[in-house]
């Protein structure tokens, strides 16, 4: 059977690679995401700023009323590093929006249709920033909360035949990333040493994980997160 997916935070990295890997295995897909897509997007694609939330309710919708969505994946995401002293409300505001306002908004306008056909797949994009690390007080608080939301919404979607789960990424070598730590250089190099598996992911191992949980198979698989971290989260080997 055809499932019909949203990706949102689809216009580059981890999302254009879940919307690639979900259309190569037979799933239609639509994104979503503030800013046009950097290449061509394999499926249907709509300009919706998930902060506005007037706007975006209504964007949502209108795509579930002319879609029967099986799967959402909450990937749109914001990163603005700051201690704890130097953290501003309006940062702090504006990252747990996009991170967890924009989750619960896009969830709330498919669950109802998922309800109805006792069949959905929810996957919510964590960090690995959520277990403990400097300066992301605001963006570790609101991944940790996408985390809670899986665990929670399990227990409450379950009996209607929807799971709800979160991929939580290490280092994976986006464009953002690369800017930040160029190969090469010894702050490159020296987190591929750090690694277990001695090497950065890449925005296809995410992909990879998240076509596994959204899988018709996967149902008995619930409110659960997998980090695709390369041992990370574990510890550096010989620590």
């Amino acid at each position: 059977m055809g499932r019909t997916a949203i990706v949102t935070g689809a216009s580059k990295g981890i999302g254009l690679s879940i919307a690639n890997n979900l259309s190569l295995d037979g799933k239609t897909v639509i994104g979503i995401a503030r800013s046009d897509p950097e290449q061509d997007f394999p499926g249907l694609y709509y300009k919706i700023d998930l902060e506005n939330d007037t706007a975006a309710v209504e964007a949502l919708a209108d795509i579930v009323a002319k879609h029967q969505v099986d799967i959402l994946v909450n990937n749109a995401g914001y990163s603005l590093p700051a201690s704890a002293q130097d953290t501003t409300l309006k940062d702090f505001d504006k990252q747990i929006s996009v991170n967890l306002r924009g989750a619960l908004l896009c969830s709330q306008a498919v669950i109802p249709g998922m309800r109805s056909r006792k069949f959905g797949r929810i996957v919510h994009m964590a960090s690995r920033a959520m277990m403990g690390k400097e300066d992301r007080t605001a963006y570790g608080a609101a991944k940790a909360g996408l985390v809670s939301f899986s665990r929670g919404w399990a227990l409450e979607l379950g009996p209607a035949g929807i799971t709800v789960n979160t991929v939580s990424p290490g280092p994976i070598q986006t464009e953002l990333f690369l800017r930040n730590h160029p190969p090469g250089t010894k702050k490159y190099q020296d987190l591929v040493e750090s690694m277990p598996v001695g090497r950065l992911g890449i925005p296809e191992d995410i992909a990879h994980a998240v076509k596994f949980l959204v899988a018709d198979e996967a149902g008995y698989i619930t409110g659960q997160t997998i980090h695709v971290c390369g041992g990370m989260t574990i510890g550096a080997p010989g620590i």
